[in-house]
């Protein structure tokens, strides 16, 4: 549809520039027919500098079929014939230079949509490792403070631990003190026991009279008349 549309308004326009560009008065049908082989061969260059042959292949055929028969009608005399001709492949050429064209813009916007594309998955990318780079920095954030604790809480078991081995070596101190008090109260002989005497010696000639003799040691006494009561009382402290 796209093609025979600008080829019938081709047709239509180049007819028309023709007719009035040369009028029949002015010029003789050679020159008419020169001029529009003339202007078929421009418009097939143009056409091949667009890369019409690929993308409007079978225009650009009859375009140069309907030249090459333009300039054979010319060559054996025939004016008319060539300059309907030579028209006739103006105007497709011309439908394969609008093809190639279209082509072209449409190749010329997927591109830019592509290159949109592409910035815009850059973008998307970059704000993706940005948000990862975040991320890791909140980790490793983290991580440091879970140090710094972890760090705390050694010094912690570090120091209790000091504590314990101090008070330790302090119970074991008390207990070699004691053991060595036992050894040494062990080996030490413990003292006799003192003995205390207590001689009380009554004479009946005097009942108000009481002799009261108290000894540290062991003795027998003084020797008492026989008319006198000797009472011994012996008492023993431990030492």
């Amino acid at each position: 549809m796209f093609r025979k549309t600008i080829l019938a308004s081709l047709l239509v326009s180049s007819a028309m520039t023709l007719a009035i560009a040369t009028p029949a008065a002015a010029e003789s049908k050679a020159d008419r027919a020169r001029e529009a082989i003339a202007a078929a061969e421009a418009k097939l260059q143009t056409a091949d500098s667009l890369g019409a042959a690929t993308d409007a292949p079978r225009d650009t055929a009859d375009a140069r079929a309907a030249l090459a028969a333009a300039k054979e009608d010319f060559r054996t005399g025939d004016r008319e014939p060539a300059i309907r001709d030579a028209i006739r492949a103006s105007a497709l050429a011309d439908t394969a230079i609008g093809i190639a064209q279209h082509h072209k813009n449409d190749a010329v916007a997927s591109a830019r949509d592509a290159q949109q594309a592409t910035v815009e998955a850059a973008r998307n990318q970059l704000a993706a490792a940005h948000d990862q780079a975040a991320g890791a920095q909140n980790q490793a954030l983290a991580a440091q403070q879970q140090a710094a604790v972890a760090q705390q809480q050694a010094a912690d078991a570090n120091a209790r631990a000091e504590s314990a081995q101090q008070s330790a070596a302090a119970s074991a101190a008390d207990a070699a003190a004691a053991r060595n008090a036992a050894t040494l109260a062990a080996q030490t002989p413990r003292p006799a026991p003192q003995v205390e005497t207590t001689v009380t010696t009554q004479h009946p000639a005097s009942s108000h009279h009481t002799k009261v003799t108290r000894r540290t040691t062991t003795t027998t006494g003084s020797v008492a008349a026989p008319s006198d009561q000797v009472t011994t009382t012996t008492r023993v402290t431990p030492q």
